[in-house]
C-alpha cells in the first residue's frame, strides 16, 4: 500500500481542478490510498469522490489535526495549495512531499508589466507534474464531480418551462471584478429566447430577484433556494451553460458542458479555463486591453473605474453562441 495526503484549502473551482490527480493516482498506482486535507467548507465536494479514501478537515485547530495526521503514516504529500499554511503542515508531517509550481513570478510579470512567459499549460497539467515519479499519467478523463443522489434535483419541482430545457447562468463570482454588471446581464437575458436558470450562491441572489424581476416567468432564480451539489444537478442538467470564471464553470465542465466563459480582469492565460469541457465551448473576453489583466485573481472594484473588460464584451456573440448552441 502506497499512501498519499493531497492538500488542497480552497476553493471550490480549484479543489474540482485537482480531481484528475486524485483518480489517475487511485487508479494508476498498485495499492494507492489516496487522502485529502480540506477546509472544511468545501469537503463535501469531496466526500462523495470514490478516488478518495479519507478526507480530512481543517478547522484551524492545527495541533489536533497534525496528531491525526501522524496517525495516518502517509508515505507521501501531494501539496497542490503550496503555501505558507501547507509548508507548516509539511514540517510537522515530515513526509517526503511534492509541491505545486504556482508560477507566482510568471504571474507577476503578467499582471504588473505585462510581460507574458506564462507557460501555455493548463493548471491541471501543472497539478499533474506532481505525481511524475509515481509514472502516473493524466488519463484525459478530465475534471469529476460526484452530486449524492439525495442531492440530484427533480426538475418537476421548477415550474414547466423549465422542465423541457433551459440555459444555466451562472451570475456569481468571489470578485466583483469577475462578475458582468446586472444591467448588462439583464439586457443580454431580455435578447436570449428560451428559459433561463439563474446559478450562484446565496450571496447572489439579490442579483438573481433583480434579473427575475426584469425579465419575467423566462427567469428562475436558483441562487439561494439550492446547496452547491443541488446547483451543480442543475448545472448538469442545462443544455448549455454560460459563466464568469468561477466554481460552478469548473463544475460545469467536469459534465463536459459547452460552456460559454466570460472573463473580466481574469485572462484565460493564467490556466484555469474551462477544463476539457464540451466540443462546442468558447471563451469571451475583451482583447487589446492596456490594463488587462489588473489582477491574478480579482479586486472590489475596478482599479481603472471603466470596467471596461466586462463593459464591452460583445453581448450579440453572446446571443450568436446561444443560438447555435441550444438544441
Amino acid at each position: 500500500m502506497v499512501k498519499y495526503l493531497i492538500i488542497r484549502f480552497s476553493s471550490i473551482g480549484d479543489i474540482v481542478l485537482t480531481t484528475p490527480v486524485v483518480r489517475c493516482l487511485k487508479q494508476q498506482v498498485d495499492g494507492a490510498e489516496v487522502h485529502f486535507l480540506t477546509r472544511k467548507q468545501f469537503s463535501g465536494i469531496l466526500e462523495n469522490n470514490p478516488y478518495i479514501d479519507k478526507v480530512h478537515v481543517f478547522d484551524n485547530n492545527f495541533d489536533a489535526l497534525i496528531g491525526a495526521l501522524k496517525l495516518e503514516y502517509f508515505d507521501y504529500i501531494i501539496d497542490l495549495h503550496h503555501n505558507l499554511r501547507t509548508w507548516r503542515f509539511k514540517s510537522k508531517l515530515k513526509v517526503y512531499a511534492f509541491d505545486f509550481n504556482k508560477l507566482n513570478y510568471e504571474k507577476w510579470l503578467m499582471v504588473n508589466l505585462k510581460i507574458n512567459i506564462l507557460p501555455d499549460v493548463h493548471i491541471v497539467d501543472r497539478y499533474m507534474n506532481t505525481t511524475k515519479l509515481f509514472d502516473v499519467k493524466n488519463d484525459q478523463k478530465g475534471l469529476d464531480y460526484f452530486i449524492p443522489e439525495k442531492d440530484e434535483v427533480n426538475l418537476n419541482v421548477l415550474p414547466s418551462i423549465f422542465q423541457q430545457g433551459y440555459i444555466g447562468f451562472v451570475i456569481g463570482a468571489k470578485h466583483f471584478t469577475k462578475r458582468m454588471p446586472v444591467e448588462k446581464i439583464i439586457s443580454i437575458c431580455k435578447k436570449i429566447k428560451y428559459p433561463i436558470i439563474i446559478l450562484g450562491g446565496k450571496e447572489d441572489q439579490p442579483v438573481g430577484d433583480a434579473i427575475k424581476q426584469a425579465i419575467g416567468d423566462s427567469i428562475f432564480n436558483s441562487c439561494g433556494q439550492f446547496n452547491l451539489n443541488q446547483s451543480a444537478s442543475l448545472v448538469k442538467q442545462a443544455k448549455i451553460i454560460i459563466s464568469h470564471d468561477t466554481g460552478l464553470m469548473h463544475i460545469a465542465a467536469a459534465f463536459k458542458k459547452n460552456i460559454l466563459s466570460l472573463w473580466g480582469n481574469t485572462i484565460p492565460e493564467l490556466g484555469m479555463y474551462p477544463y476539457l469541457s464540451g466540443e462546442k465551448s468558447e471563451i469571451l473576453e475583451v482583447k487589446g486591453l492596456k490594463c488587462r489583466p489588473c489582477t491574478k485573481i480579482g479586486f472590489r472594484k475596478c482599479p481603472k473605474k471603466h470596467f471596461n473588460c466586462m463593459n464591452n464584451i460583445e453581448e450579440s456573440k453572446i446571443i450568436e453562441w446561444v443560438e447555435a448552441n441550444f438544441k
